[in-house]
């Protein structure tokens, strides 16, 4: 099954933070493989703009070596990377000073009407002042966009002062808050099976759905990313846009339409619904850990501290929440959700459990009856399974065995589908908002999130301890099993 490509209008691509690991690894690698399938026209140009000392020839060598580094193999076409090279130029900026705007304005000049895309990878702290210094260049005209990645800010009032200083340069709907994973093909599908089968819809309510889990797992530490971390955690740095992104997908009402304001519109109704965590509840539905020494793949691996260089941390690499949505859908559902460093696999995935049947034709040594699960694999191994019940094969009587209906994405799409920052970088070149955060979304997370910040900071009580290469600390398990549930494991 070919995929269809659909052509855009040449662009410019400026990344800012052009020599950093963003776009080493993702952006550059992301937009060679939309060149190599002809979907970049050839007056298409792509900037690095960074404060380093650098010509275009060698931001092209860096250039090839990400591609070498980060494309698979079987990818790598030498003609291609040396047409995608081609496109490249570079620029240095001071992005704090007046170095280097007006050569950016003078390469850009002779086509003042072409979609300009400007990639803000740096930190959150340049996105006001680059965004100001960009118009006082005259860089920002009606047809630029421009694409901020998270965090935005670190708290509500952190938020909105990134988004009012990137607001007064571009208006809304020229801005693109980017969440890659609502680019992933697995977090797309979520919205064709609700909305596109009459299977699902049906049952997509408290009456016919148990709870619903999301986990996103990472096996990796903080590896060289301690000191940004260590004023980050896990709910700010995962669950405030990741998680709670996700969880808007699977809770949101149907739109009218996947017209972009109308697909925001009913995620940031689901999250004015979260129930308010504070300080009363805080003890009670969730949990913070924080790893310790322990053993990964590669063997013997440190804890947190020893990575930080310090002996004691508040900070949380793990955190799990019981969470409840406050509307006639959704009203006493719970919602699991969990998010850690060091765990025992890296795994993101949404787990639908449907209520039990009411009642069981069957005798005991047909054996249990478990509930049907549809298991959404947002990482690694992108796919949807239906866990369902039917007879085990053979003589002897009626044996039930649990099975899942597998729609594994690499076995029934053979050909390689879109990395997310392909999809999502080509979505902001057409002006299509509908994958991206707006602004009053990305604030009413933060509502709901700073009083839970706030409830851990007055209680004064440390993370808990996990090993790392474990599934987080027993309070974690505690959380569900007290109600009677259990964290999904993939067991078939």
């Amino acid at each position: 099954m070919a995929s269809r490509v659909i052509s855009v209008d040449p662009f410019d691509f400026v990344a800012f933070g052009g020599t950093g690991d963003l776009v080493r690894r993702k952006l550059l690698p992301g937009l060679y493989h939309r060149d190599r399938v002809g979907q970049i026209p050839a007056e298409t140009r792509i900037f690095g703009v960074a404060r380093a000392d650098m010509d275009d020839a060698a931001y092209r060598d860096l250039a090839r070596e990400a591609i070498l580094a980060h494309v698979p193999e079987h990818e790598q076409e030498d003609e291609v990377i040396e047409r995608f090279v081609a496109r490249l130029a570079y620029v240095a900026v001071d992005a704090l000073g007046d170095t280097g705007w007006s050569d950016l304005a003078a390469r850009l000049a002779d086509a003042p009407d072409r979609v300009r895309v400007y990639y803000l990878a740096t930190g959150p702290d340049l996105f006001g002042e680059i965004c100001r210094r960009l118009d006082r260049a005259g860089l920002v005209t009606p047809a630029s966009r421009v694409v901020v990645e998270k965090p935005i800010g670190k708290s509500l009032a952190s938020a909105q002062v990134v988004n009012e200083a990137v607001g007064q340069v571009f208006a809304e709907t020229q801005i693109f808050r980017i969440d890659h994973y609502l680019g992933k093909e697995t977090v797309q599908n979520l919205m064709a099976l609700r909305f596109a089968n009459a299977l699902f819809e049906p049952l997509w309510n408290a009456a016919r759905i148990d709870h619903v889990q999301i986990t996103v797992a990472e096996s990796l530490g903080v590896e060289g990313r301690a000191g940004y971390y260590d004023g980050a955690g896990a709910l700010r740095d995962m669950v405030q846009n990741h998680i709670l992104q996700l969880l808007c997908l699977v809770a949101m009402e149907p739109p009218a339409s996947l017209d972009a304001d109308a697909m925001r519109d009913e995620k940031l109704k689901v999250l004015k619904s979260l129930k308010p965590i504070g300080a009363s509840e805080a003890g009670r539905v969730t949990v913070r850990g924080q790893y310790e020494k322990g053993a990964a793949a590669e063997g013997a691996v440190a804890g947190y501290l020893d990575e930080l260089g310090r002996s004691s941390s508040p900070t949380e690499t793990f955190v799990a929440l019981k969470v409840e949505i406050e509307n006639w859908r959704w009203a006493g559902t719970p919602f699991y959700l969990r998010s850690g460093k060091r765990m025992a696999e890296r795994v993101s995935e949404i787990v639908v459990s449907f209520r039990p049947i009411p009642h069981s034709v069957f005798d005991e040594a047909a054996g249990p009856i478990h509930r049907n699960e549809l298991v959404i694999r947002l990482q690694p191994d992108e796919g949807v399974k239906l866990h369902v019940m039917i007879k085990d094969p053979g003589p002897g009587g009626m044996r039930l065995i649990r099975v899942p209906l597998d729609m594994t994405f690499a076995e029934t799409f053979a050909e390689r589908h879109a990395d997310a920052y392909e999809r999502l970088i080509m979505d902001v070149v057409r002006g299509n908002q509908t994958l991206f955060m707006r602004r009053d979304e990305v604030e009413a997370a933060w509502t709901w999130v700073d009083p839970i910040l706030t409830a851990w900071a007055a209680s004064g009580e440390p993370p808990k301890a996990y090993r790392a290469g474990t599934w987080g600390p027993s309070a974690a398990i505690a959380l569900i099993e007290r109600d009677g549930r259990t964290w999904h494991e993939d067991d078939a």
